[in-house]
């Protein structure tokens, strides 16, 4: 017949007689494989003579005719399969494909029940001797496609719109939870793997398209694809078997990129008998199409009620409001907002005023501590800044600050968007104070020893009633005939609630500072020396309390520039000549007279 060349030759009793002998390998069986599913078994051939590229022929030995072999394919003839077969291998579906000179594998893409049975791949003889097996066999069995997979009811964590499958927002920072149900009935002992992947939107689902988020492996190892690694060692990312049959994929703080249509693979996976694992089954289905909102494309802030005038003094409130498609704060998102205000004319956003940050803790900024200033929610968006006594200085333009927070692992914030609302502007009136004053030396010239007064007569135009006056002394030191680069020293000086204050004085002697009528003040520097030479001057403030007990500066201004120089006395002037003339003449008087009773001393032995 056409295949009596597979009998076994005459001499096949010699094999293990010579140094070589043909042997044809193919896998330990029974293998088993599910209808539906593609499927390879390898071939390969040892020990021979001839060509190095061997012929391969594959038949198929059906369970309920055993002696009956059916031609599959061959590597030599193309005409060689049989009538049950020829369509498949013509359409591509079975297939011989060559690794190399001596190894091939057979491909079956579509396996079917009849399938079924036992596959033995034949090499004709190349060699000078019958010598080895010329053929071998593996059984291949064909089980059910029993494999289920569906999204896991009552669906995914969200909003979701009534569509299938179900389409699903999510606000940024929250997070995503996913079900899918994978289950199998398959006889034989298999594992399951199941996978979550995302696509992108509207883009067609393959491997090359379809991201892994994170899977189960069939030896139960978790594990996560390239962009979601870190998140899943930081516990954002989570997977967790629920039953039998039930898994639930969590992606904490979802971000922009985790938008996409999710899918749900299961795999299944047998061990053959050579102790390799082999996936016999593989489906997919579609969880839902997730949209993320960000915080960004919804946080919106509004102020009011809209450009302020007021008087100094009088309360100054502002209102702000936090709109859009926000989550609630809590356990995945959390807010601040702040209060800035810029000087008219003045670039950018300004200085802080006042905010409340993530906590609800309030805090003040720079320059206005002290102050009587509330930061506030009034409700559950609006928030209230409020200063009891408002200055001059707190003219300008406010804006209010929004930044929205999302929580990743643990109680980590990061910063997800921020929004700044129009311009405010706040107009304050001015005091209208203006200050002068005239600084003098008393008496004009100062000796050492003696007690300088400094004098300082303010005049004020304008103000409200209630104004209060300060004036404080300050004074530069000369260096080598010039003033100091050194910024000016306070002395001293009487403030607004008439309490004293004193700084440091050069020369380290004593200081009064005082109040000698409605709008003078003096400074007197007792036991003048060397050190208190310098050029000083008063500087004079204005002040307003406010309702809130506040003060405000409302003027300043400086005098001119007083000299003290510390003259010595007349008296001064001529005690060190004369201690200096009285020390010679000392000396010189010892000297003549040491010098003649030396010489009387030296007559007087001689006599």
């Amino acid at each position: 017949t056409e295949h009596l060349g597979r009998v076994p030759p005459p001499f096949s009793h010699l094999q293990g007689m010579g140094c070589w002998a043909r042997e044809v390998l193919v896998p330990e069986g029974p293998l088993y494989r599910v209808a539906g599913t593609a499927v390879s078994i390898s071939c390969n051939v040892t020990g021979y003579e001839g060509p190095a590229q061997q012929n391969f022929e594959w038949f198929l030995y059906r369970p309920e005719a055993p002696d009956t072999a059916l031609g599959i394919v061959s590597t030599k003839d193309t005409q060689f399969s049989y009538a049950v077969f020829k369509s498949r291998v013509v359409a591509g579906e079975v297939q011989v494909q060559r690794l190399q000179g001596d190894a091939v594998v057979l491909k079956i893409a579509r396996l079917q029940a009849q399938d079924a049975g036992i596959y033995e791949c034949h090499t004709p003889s190349t060699d000078t001797r019958y010598l080895g097996s010329y053929s071998g066999k593996v059984e291949l069995r064909v089980l059910p496609d029993v494999l289920q997979v569906s999204a896991a009811p009552p669906g995914p964590r969200g909003r979701q719109a009534p569509t299938s499958p179900p389409r699903m927002t999510v606000h940024e920072g929250q997070e995503l939870a996913l079900g899918c149900l994978a289950r199998t009935s398959t006889q034989k002992h298999t594992h399951l793997a199941v996978s979550f992947g995302r696509s992108v939107p509207e883009a067609p689902v393959g491997r090359s398209t379809l991201q892994e988020v994170v899977g189960i492996r069939s030896d139960l190892a978790v594990e996560a694809g390239a962009p979601y690694a870190e998140r899943l060692a930081a516990g954002e990312l989570r997977l967790g078997k629920e039953g039998t049959d039930r898994y639930r994929m969590v992606v904490g703080g979802a971000q922009a990129g985790d938008a996409g249509t999710y899918h749900c693979t299961a795999a299944e996976w047998i061990q053959d008998p050579d102790g390799s694992w082999a996936q016999i089954a593989e489906k997919r289905a579609v969880l839902a199409h997730v949209d993320v909102q960000t915080l960004s494309s919804q946080l919106a802030v509004t102020v009011g009620p809209g450009e302020r005038r007021i008087g100094p003094g009088e309360p100054l409130e502002l209102l702000c409001n936090v709109s859009g498609a926000l989550p609630p704060a809590g356990r995945h998102a959390a807010y601040s907002v702040g209060w800035e205000m810029a000087p008219a004319g003045a670039p950018g956003p300004g200085r802080l005023v006042a905010q409340l940050d993530t906590e609800g803790v309030g805090s003040l900024g720079p320059g206005y501590e002290g102050r009587h200033i509330a930061m506030e929610k009034v409700a559950s968006r609006t928030y209230r800044l409020r200063l009891e006594a408002a200055r001059p200085g707190d003219a300008g333009t406010y804006r209010c600050l929004a930044k929205a927070y999302v929580r990743g692992s643990g109680t980590r914030l990061r910063e997800a968007a921020s929004a700044r609302s129009r311009p405010l502007p706040v107009h304050v009136r001015e005091e209208g104070v203006v200050l002068e004053a005239v600084a003098w030396l008393a008496g004009g010239t100062v000796y050492r020893g003696e007690t300088a007064s400094l004098l300082c007569n303010i005049s004020v135009r304008g103000g409200p009633p209630g104004l209060r006056l300060a004036a404080s002394w300050w004074v530069e030191r000369p260096e080598d005939g010039e003033l100091s680069s050194v910024p000016a020293q306070l002395v001293g000086g009487v403030g607004q609630d008439g309490v004293a204050e004193l700084g440091v004085r050069p020369g380290g002697g004593p200081v009064s500072v005082e109040l000698v009528g409605p709008r003078s003040h003096r400074l007197r520097l007792h036991s003048l020396g060397p050190e208190d030479e310098g050029v000083y001057h008063c500087a004079p403030s204005a002040w307003v309390q406010h309702a809130d007990y506040s003060w405000y500066q409302a003027g300043s201004a400086r005098s001119g520039p007083v000299t003290v120089y510390p003259y010595m006395h007349a008296l001064d002037t001529l005690f060190v000549p004369l201690l200096v003339g009285t020390g010679v003449a000392l000396v010189t008087g010892a000297t003549v007279l040491g010098t003649i009773t030396c010489c009387f001393m030296k007559r007087l032995r001689k006599r």
